[in-house]
Order: structure tokens, then C-alpha cells, then sequence
């Protein structure tokens, strides 16, 4: 059985159950917008190089969530012009390991008739203290990825490390495999600054190996994106 139907069955039986293992839980609810000078996504410019605008709704209860987030996106020659995302899971405990397994859909408004760019993925994520920080690994399985190119994974070992109360260091590096020559690893670096308990700003480098003459748009060259966010 692929993660991504071990991820289909393990959330939907967790919420089926949760529910009344969880009754006198009471829902907790957090809000999310910010602005970036680019969106990326693993190692991509969904915004064509340009100005990002972003938000998001979440719900808790206990160990299950829910949420929606919305981004502009511009994929050059395409009237495609925004990204939604549901999503839902939950977030289990085993010993020192924080588990994190869900289902997210990515759609998109406005696409060119004809096209086909939502999908699903599945999610199995991880992480474990490391000193004052954490170190991490997720794995991300479509049967059908977007555009409809065929089975996708990606795969990511990550970390975060506190510098002062309000300073942190995370980075990442993974590993896209498309069916077809589509595999590219990508990899980023940043620091992040949390100005108060609402907002924050985040400076982080951003690469892949993807090749130039590959890459004529110039949306996975490397660059540093710098983004502010409200949490609440």
C-alpha cells in the first residue's frame, strides 16, 4: 500500500474515532497572513519571481486539524491566478518522535480550459528534539501530481535551532521524483525573527539543482526571499 493511501485510511480512521475519544476537547482556532517577495515551493517560484500575498484558517482539536490557505500564484503564459489548499490530519506522539500525518489538496482558480493542475498528496512527517533544536524528515506521495505528470514523491531531512528567544536558524534539503526526467533536489537556509507573539520575518535562501538551460523562465535559480507573517 502507497503513503499516500496509508495517510487516506490513517486520517480518516483517526478523525472517525477522534471524535468521540476527544469530545470534551473544544476546538482551537489560529489565522495566518503574510506577504513574501516570492512564493516558493520546494525550490519553485509559483509566483513567477514576483510578490506573494498569502492567508490561512486552522482548526484543533487535540491531536486532529483542519485548515484552508490561499496564495496568489502566476505561472507565466497561464490565466491561472491563485492557490487553494485543504488540508487535514492529525499529530501523534510516540516517546521523543512528534508525528504529523495528513492529506492536503492543492487547487488552483482560473486554469486555461482544458487543464488539470489540482492534486492530492499524502503526508508522513516527523521530528525529534536535537539539543535546543529539532531535526526532521517528511515523505509526500501523489498518484497523480500536478498537471497531471504522474506519480510524484518528495522527500525532505530538515532542522531548527533557536539562536536567542526571538532568533532562529531551520533549513531543509529534498529531493523531488517525478515519473519522467523531472527529479531535481532542492534545498533552502534561513533565519527567522519574531518581532512579538503576533509577527514574524523570515529571510531564507533558496536553490536547486535543477540545470540553466533547463530552467529559461528562472523560477528555480537560486535567491533570497524575505517575508513578514501574522500569526494570531
Amino acid at each position: 500500500m502507497t503513503s499516500f493511501k496509508l495517510a487516506a485510511v490513517a486520517v480518516t480512521a483517526a478523525l472517525a474515532l477522534g471524535t468521540a475519544a476527544q469530545a470534551q476537547d473544544k476546538p482551537e482556532f489560529s489565522f495566518n497572513v503574510g506577504v513574501a517577495s516570492d512564493y516558493m515551493f520546494r525550490g519553485f517560484s509559483q509566483s513567477d519571481n514576483t510578490q506573494q500575498v498569502y492567508g490561512g484558517a486552522d482548526v484543533g482539536i487535540g491531536i486532529f486539524y483542519a485548515g484552508t490557505w490561499l496564495s496568489n500564484v502566476d505561472f507565466r503564459d497561464d490565466s491561472t491566478d491563485m492557490e487553494y489548499d485543504l488540508y487535514a490530519g492529525f499529530k501523534p506522539t510516540l516517546g521523543p518522535v512528534s508525528l504529523d500525518v495528513g492529506i492536503v489538496r492543492y487547487g488552483y482558480t482560473n486554469q486555461p480550459d482544458g487543464d488539470d493542475l489540482d492534486f492530492w498528496e499524502g503526508k508522513v512527517a516527523g521530528s525529534i528534539p536535537a539539543g535546543k533544536g529539532t531535526v526532521g524528515a517528511a515523505v509526500y506521495y501523489t498518484p497523480e501530481n500536478f498537471d497531471q505528470t504522474g506519480k510524484a514523491t518528495y522527500v525532505e531531512l530538515n532542522g531548527s535551532m533557536p539562536v536567542t528567544d526571538k532568533l532562529s536558524v531551520s533549513g531543509a534539503i529534498g529531493r523531488q521524483s517525478v515519473e519522467g526526467p523531472s527529479d531535481y533536489e532542492t534545498w533552502n537556509l534561513g533565519v527567522g525573527y519574531a518581532i512579538n507573539d503576533v509577527f514574524g520575518i523570515d529571510l531564507r535562501y533558496w536553490d536547486t539543482n535543477v540545470e540553466k538551460a533547463d530552467d529559461t523562465p528562472k523560477v528555480a535559480t537560486g535567491r533570497i526571499v524575505v517575508g513578514l507573517k501574522a500569526a494570531f
